[in-house]
């Protein structure tokens, strides 16, 4: 509301000050009028016109301008009349040049700024050595990255480029209730990554209009930055990979944590001590996993047979419930203080 009033105010300003100062005439109005019109022309473009790009071509500009007056200090500390007239003659010219080709750079470069680590100097002069990863849709459809940052396993700069994000919603406006269903899940995960404090998110403007395939762009903007690239595209992964980017395939890691026993699989343990509820035994695998027995508490001392029958993850560990097979007890010898003695905790 107020730049309304504001344009209003200086359309009336403009020729009032025209009649005043230029010419009491219609001739001053007249001034006054594209005096106003230049003004207001000016702030509608740079309105348009992102903060950023006008802050980058503002520097860009002085760079140039400065480039040009060391040019022509460096010319005359050579003390050559001639070369210094033309530099002279020519002056205005450099400038423009120099100055517009900071523009244009500056404005170019100014979307690779904010992936420059700006905390260069830290403790013990020592550089922050923190990964880049460009995010793909499919890692964002599937949701499972946000929890991964969550336990703060990822370190480092999560970066969306623009044309992920048009395609992510790209989907979610899609007819199809399924395929906008995923778009929408993406939305609400990408909003998720952005409120977390430990990961920062950045959207990334630079493209390839070249390139119409969208993981084309992304491998080849994973070649331009050094990032690596998270995804769950089984296809993306083996052509990234194949042009020398490391990929993070999010269902590679899901496969690394498997569990190393299942339901139903048969085990033999020795049970070692009776559990907490009527009836259970305690035994552990060779990496101290606790499995809890049911029925086990009669054949403490022994060497079983059992089938595990669920699995707890926590962040405490893993707990592993197993169901003692009928007559699968079989005699100990003789426990060994190897086997009495209870595995560290988790």
């Amino acid at each position: 509301m107020i730049i309304h009033v504001l344009r209003v105010v200086v359309g009336l300003a403009g020729p009032l000050i025209g009649y005043t100062q230029v010419s009491a005439n219609a001739t001053g109005i007249f001034v006054g009028l594209l005096a106003s019109g230049f003004i207001i022309g000016v702030e509608l473009l740079v309105e348009r016109v992102p903060l950023d790009a006008i802050i980058s071509a503002v520097i860009g500009a002085v760079i140039g301008l400065v480039a040009a007056r060391l040019g022509n200090w460096a010319i005359f500390l050579l003390d050559n009349e001639r070369l210094y007239a033309i530099a002279q003659k020519y002056s205005l010219l450099s400038h423009f040049v120099m100055a517009a080709l900071g523009v244009m750079i500056a404005i170019q470069k100014r979307s690779e700024l904010e992936l420059l680590d700006r905390d260069l100097i830290v403790k013990g002069g020592k550089k922050k050595s923190l990964t880049t990863y460009l995010v793909d849709t499919s890692v964002l459809i599937d949701g499972r990255i946000a929890d991964i940052c969550d336990t703060k396993f990822v370190a480092g700069t999560l970066v969306v480029p623009r044309f992920i994000l048009r395609e992510l919603q790209g989907v979610a406006d899609s007819a199809d209730g399924a395929k906008r269903a995923r778009g929408r899940r993406g939305l609400d995960i990408l909003a998720r990554l952005q409120e977390n404090p430990d990961i920062p998110v950045r959207l990334f403007d630079k493209d390839f209009p070249d390139i119409k395939d969208v993981d084309s762009k992304l491998v080849a903007l994973g070649k331009d930055l050094g990032a690596r690239v998270l995804t769950t595209d089984f296809n993306l992964n083996k052509v990234a990979a194949l042009q020398g980017i490391t990929v993070l395939n999010v269902n590679d890691l899901a496969n690394a944590l498997r569990p190393v026993v299942l339901p139903g699989e048969p085990m033999t343990l020795f049970v070692l001590k009776e559990g907490k509820e009527r009836e259970q035994g305690v035994a552990y695998l060779d990496d101290g996993t606790m499995v809890v027995v049911e029925d086990g508490r009669r054949a403490i001392g022994q060497k079983v047979k059992v089938t595990v029958s669920s699995i707890l993850q926590t962040s405490a560990g893993r707990l592993i419930f197993a169901k003692l097979q009928r007559g699968s007890a079989e005699a100990a010898p003789s426990a060994g203080p190897a086997e009495q003695a209870a595995p560290p905790d988790l």
